[in-house]
């Protein structure tokens, strides 16, 4: 049987944060390491049980859009070798491979990055109620997970425990400064339509998705996850029905 990892131990290495999902370690004066666990969060809240390998999962799909989006931004990952990330981190090898990652220390921005491809979740009941979504106005009798004309961001601002909450442009510059939160959009937005162009090659639609960021100095990076079931809805095209919820491939199902 396939033991499910809930909580991480691992003596000798100084805990930071114990997130919803990942344990977050202090290792060195600019480097942290990210566990990603087996543990279920779902509607903000941690739920008792866990799914095997959850974890495993999560990593290697942050690993590898991490990877595939170098190109248009940088981000926080250094190395997802266990064996390369020193003798200190080595010795809990057992635990850590294949759910860890080695990544740069950065200054979290305070604003969550959302873009939506379609109107679904949050974004359509608030476009039923206002006609909008974040701010903007969209053309009127959209259905429920109708493409939108165009991606949109739509921020939100970070929550420590319960919701996120949906804000306009306009006062994520207030929170960040107007050339940040310009670059927070245009990138989030950039990683979205690379991403989304991907995954429709493989049959799947990426409905939303959030991104958080980090600076070093000047320099903005992606950090955290990165396009997983925990951060994103993601759709089987062949089964693509607007006017109604679809069939999904992310963790609300739980």
């Amino acid at each position: 049987m396939i033991e499910v990892l809930l909580q991480t131990s691992l003596p000798g290495l100084k805990l930071l944060n114990r997130g919803k999902v990942r344990d977050i370690y202090d290792i060195s004066a600019d480097q942290l390491l990210i566990v990603a666990s087996d543990r279920i969060s779902a509607f903000d809240s941690v739920l008792a049980s866990g799914i095997p390998l959850k974890g495993k999962v999560l990593n290697s799909l942050s690993e590898f859009w991490f990877r595939y989006t170098a190109d248009v931004v940088p981000n926080h990952l250094i190395t997802t070798d266990v064996d390369a990330m020193g003798p200190a981190i080595k010795a809990h090898a057992a635990q850590l491979r294949g759910r860890s990652m080695l990544v740069k220390k950065t200054q979290v921005v305070p604003i969550e990055c959302v873009v939506r491809g379609y109107l679904a979740g949050s974004g359509w009941k608030e476009y039923r109620q206002s006609g909008s979504v974040c701010g903007i106005k969209l053309p009127k009798g959209l259905r429920e997970c109708d493409k939108l004309p165009k991606p949109l961001f739509t921020p939100a601002t970070k929550a420590a425990t319960g919701h996120d909450e949906n804000i306009t442009f306009a006062r994520a510059a207030k929170i960040a400064g107007r050339k940040l939160a310009a670059a927070l959009r245009d990138q989030s937005l950039a990683i979205y339509q690379k991403a989304s162009d991907y995954a429709a090659q493989k049959g799947i639609i990426i409905s939303d998705t959030k991104f958080e960021w980090g600076m070093i100095g000047e320099q903005l990076l992606v950090i955290d996850e990165m396009l997983t079931p925990d951060s994103s809805r993601f759709w089987p095209a062949d089964q693509y029905k607007p006017g109604q919820s679809q069939p999904s491939f992310d963790k609300q199902f739980v």
